[in-house]
């Protein structure tokens, strides 16, 4: 059964399974550990551990039968797909000296994969690499993938990186895992059934190195008992960085796997006291599994804009071409349902009246305001608003050239009576000729990354029309850039297996990412322009440094941001650290490399990034210069570019 309800939360996390040794009673082992137990699925072995291919005996017809745990008969095949991970035999060791060895590895791994695959299995957990070289294992499990159905292949890694305080000397012998890992998803080419589970040791690596984790391809953190503590009533419990760790696993959809032999066996001692339950029928690691299940039902259920959110996560989109298209009514509607966007611009507009009309004049001067690109209403309600609120007479333009729009905005004026105060334009704001110049002019041309939408762009059309001492709002923008691991988002572009794909930028939810250096900003867009001569093409050298205590870590492109000034102390933006709350009207922005790039830890990682300008289009170039050189991408905007 689950680990509890968390209100939005539909992930793989609520599901928690327990590792079992070998039993070729399958129906027993579901029953003990599901119906007694109350785990969700197995992690089972599916061939004898004694088993070896070089020592059977085949009979004359040379049809030995092999040891595993039971017919494909014994349980439905729903119940093999839902309640069983393979557990791959762990003696394998495909990069063995022993030659014997070695064979005997690859042909049981190939006759365990193929029994998992006839069982329908959605997973297998492979034993992690035994030494330093894992190329031929690699080579065996790519071999497999290439083959292979949908089934996932979970390469066991433990939770290890030696930092400069104390480590135990299992892990200072294993070195950085992350290291392990890396090299066997870069044999087998970011395969994207090729996946992680991580083992989780009682101690822990930096913050920073665990980080890098989530944006990697993780399905599964396999917990020892040997890592919880003991509370004062004998039961077991976790570290408060672990506590940390298990919770974000729970918010990265990366099932608990409870693994060992129970070390509190008065836990269950406990337990029994209170219930009916029998010593013989309580499972050993119940309690372990009550513990993480704490864990889960103490998280705050999800907030309504992460509910809305969900469906979107790590989902690839193309931007907007709002000046080549038309939004459609269902993205305007979108939009429109973001009331924190709104607020900002509504106390924008009203500091600006403040400061535009003194007290003494708020009955006499008329403020003449713009809303350029005004779509089916939102700022120009937003305006009318701020005027009511200070008091303040206002004459409003809102220039619109989608004329889908237009309609819905005559409708609305006419709803509101707003004729007497509001005037429509169907024109674009490049090309319209107004009657008069404005005091305020107001726009909401931002993209994710903030002028790519060719907010400049209109804005410089539009700026004809603005008094040489009127306001724009926004006043300024600025973009943000930063590297990522992101697996997810680099195999999705991976599968089109085309150039393009990785050459265009995309707006996506970014949740399964390893953010490895703070942002940096990028390119700057001031308004109004103080010369004419300003050109909007830029170009930007970017150097972020890796911690030292991350570790190596890949990256796999970059996310990208914006914060908007909209007058004076009223910004709204998506940057991280500064990102204006409970908003929802931009996600992040994605650039691919095309080839993933390594960093060390405490390397500077050096990319360049380009605005170009063009007589029709506007598109943005990219690379990395160190430590090692990409290709440029989209040069002269031959993959992605944005029509004027």
């Amino acid at each position: 059964m689950p680990l509890g309800e968390r209100a939005g939360d539909k992930s793989e996390s609520r599901y928690c399974g327990v590792e079992t040794e070998f039993n070729d009673d399958m129906p027993h082992v579901l029953h003990s550990n599901l119906f007694s137990g109350s785990f969700d699925f197995v992690v089972a072995p599916l061939m004898d551990p004694s088993y070896r291919p070089s020592l059977v005996q085949k009979d004359g017809l040379g049809c030995g039968v092999l040891p595993f745990a039971g017919s494909d008969l014994v349980l439905s095949p729903s119940q093999w797909s839902s309640h069983v991970v393979g557990k791959i035999s762990s003696w394998i060791d495909l990069d063995s000296e022993d030659e014997t060895l070695r064979m005997d590895s690859e042909t049981t791994l190939k006759q365990e994969i193929a029994w998992a695959s006839h069982l329908s299995l959605q997973a297998c957990l492979l034993p992690a690499p035994k030494g330093t070289s894992c190329a031929n294992y690699a080579r065996c499990v790519n071999q497999i993938l290439q083959g292979s159905n949908n089934m996932q292949l979970w390469l066991r890694i433990p939770l290890v990186k030696p930092d400069d305080d104390s480590m135990d000397a299992k892990s200072v012998a294993l070195g950085d895992s992350w290291e392990t890992w890396n090299s066997f998803r870069l044999l087998c080419e970011h395969h994207s059934q090729l996946s992680v589970a991580l083992d989780i040791l009682s101690t822990l690596p930096s913050a920073n190195s665990l980080g890098r984790w989530f944006g990697e391809p993780v399905r599964a953190a396999i917990l020892n008992t040997d890592c919880f503590l003991t509370n004062s009533h004998g039961c077991p419990c976790l570290s408060k960085r672990h506590q940390r760790l298990i919770t974000g696993f729970f918010n990265h959809s990366i099932q608990i796997i409870i693994s060992g032999n129970s070390v509190h066996p008065k836990a269950n001692v406990d337990a029994n006291d209170d219930t009916s339950v029998t010593d013989s029928q309580r499972h050993p690691l119940r309690p372990y599994l009550d513990y993480v299940g704490y864990l889960y039902q103490r998280m705050d259920p999800l907030p309504e804009q992460e509910r809305f959110e969900l469906g979107y996560r790590d989902f690839l989109q193309s931007p907007l071409q709002p000046l080549m298209d038309n939004l459609e009514a269902q993205t305007y509607e979108t939009f429109e349902r973001d009331a924190v966007k709104y607020i900002q611009y509504q106390r924008a507009v009203s500091k600006a009246l403040l400061d535009r009309v003194p007290d003494e004049e708020a009955s006499v001067k008329t403020i003449v305001l713009m809303v350029v690109g005004a779509g089916r209403g939102p700022l120009v309600r937003a305006s009318l608003q701020a005027a009511e609120e200070t008091g303040r007479k206002l004459k409003v333009y809102a220039v619109e050239k989608n004329p889908n729009a237009v309609v819905t905005l005559h409708a609305l004026i006419k709803l509101e009576g707003w004729e007497d105060t509001v005037t429509i334009v169907s024109s674009d704001m490049r090309y319209w000729n107004a009657p008069e110049k404005a005091d305020v002019l107001v726009s909401e041309l931002l993209g994710s990354f903030g002028d790519n939408e060719l907010s400049p762009e209109c804005l410089d059309g539009a700026q004809r029309f603005l008094k040489q001492d009127g306001i724009s709002i926004p006043s300024s923008y600025t973009s943000f850039l930063q590297p990522v691991t992101a697996s997810k988002l680099y195999n999705d572009v991976k599968a089109h297996k085309d150039l393009v794909h990785f050459e265009t930028a995309y707006v996506v939810k970014i949740h399964n990412v390893a953010r490895l250096a703070p942002t940096q900003p990028v390119f700057t867009f001031t308004h109004p322009k103080h010369s004419d001569n300003e050109s909007n093409q830029r170009y930007k050298k970017l150097n972020f440094v890796i911690p030292n205590d991350t570790g190596s870590a890949m990256v796999h492109g970059f996310a990208g941001y914006f914060d908007a000034t909209l007058y004076k102390d009223v910004h709204l933006g998506i940057e991280p650290s500064t990102a204006t709350p409970n908003m929802f009207s931009w996600f992040a922005i994605f650039f691919p490399l095309r080839t993933p790039i390594c960093v060390e830890p405490g390397s500077t990682l050096e990319v360049h990034f380009w605005r170009n300008c063009g007589s029709t289009k506007v598109w943005y170039e990219w690379c990395v210069a160190s430590p090692s050189s990409s290709p440029i991408h989209n040069s002269n905007g031959r993959s992605y570019w944005v029509g004027l």
